[in-house]
């Protein structure tokens, strides 16, 4: 099982897993150019894809699906809340564009429940649910053959289902969204957005990743991807600096031979082979 995130931040999400024949995108927020391109960058034929899953209804993480799905010929997973949230999706868009979303997922949909584990071809997903301000979100663990990747994006803290389902993971992916104080200062985000991001259905920041590293992380991951991270109100050096400051931290006893990786949202991450 190998997989890249094609692009990750507040412009746009995707991630690609592939195992033996399988190809599966999760989330589809880059612009459905930007993600072909992407997807040839890293040599995967569009055309080969096996399945969209869409986490959520957030513009970041959706907003390219519509347009996407008109040259791909698989299905789309998602949750019927999730599905109800997206075509009535009205914030930053044309008045027109809940009808072109009803149309473009009519009869492409397999819909899925953030609780009940499906599979698409050789993977494995077994969904969970994540704290976020979205209708249905969820987190994932796929597996293929024995490995699980973990897979948690706009989480607004860490609960214990969260904690537990990252367990055993030879790879995570998880957001890193925000430095607070640079959240706070930032000049560009209203109040209102800063109250957002940092509630509990919010974002994860620095911080809460780099406190999960030191007291919560089990060690068995060979990488972390370190993802979403705000153009605004984070630096990748400095993300990169928290988390493995906390990992270096833990007791001696349990350091882990973990890579941090940082995601970017202008290109696709090396592909990670596991």
């Amino acid at each position: 099982m190998r997989f890249t995130v094609l692009g990750s931040g507040s412009t746009g999400n995707a991630i690609l897993i592939v195992a033996g024949e399988t190809h599966v995108l999760v989330d589809a927020g880059l612009s459905a150019r930007e993600i072909a391109r992407r997807l040839m960058l890293v040599g995967c034929d569009p055309a080969r894809l096996d399945g969209v899953i869409l986490t959520h209804e957030h513009g970041d993480h959706a907003g390219g699906l519509r347009v996407l799905l008109k040259n791909l010929r698989c299905p789309v997973y998602l949750t019927g809340e999730t599905r109800e949230a997206y075509v009535s999706e009205r914030r930053g868009v044309s008045s027109d564009e809940p009808r072109k979303r009803l149309e473009a997922l009519r009869e492409r949909v397999e819909t899925i429940s953030s609780s009940r584990d499906f599979c698409i071809g050789q993977l494995d997903f077994h969904p969970f649910t994540v704290p976020h301000d979205a209708v249905d979100h969820f987190g994932l663990n796929v597996a293929y053959a024995g490995v699980r990747i973990g897979v948690v994006l706009d989480c607004g803290h860490i609960t214990t289902l969260v904690r537990e389902r990252l367990k055993g993971c030879a790879a995570i992916i998880i957001e890193s969204n925000h430095d607070p104080d640079m959240l706070k200062a930032c000049p560009v985000y209203p109040w209102e957005l800063k109250q957002r991001i940092l509630s509990r259905t919010g974002h994860l920041s620095n911080e809460a990743v780099a406190e999960w590293l030191r007291d919560d992380f089990d060690g068995a991951a060979s990488h972390i991807v370190l993802a979403h991270l705000s153009q605004r109100a984070n630096n990748p050096h400095l993300a990169r600096i928290s988390a493995e400051m906390a990992l270096r931290a833990r007791n001696p006893i349990f350091q882990p031979q973990t890579e941090i990786v940082i995601s970017s949202a202008k290109e696709p991450t090396p592909w990670i082979e596991l």
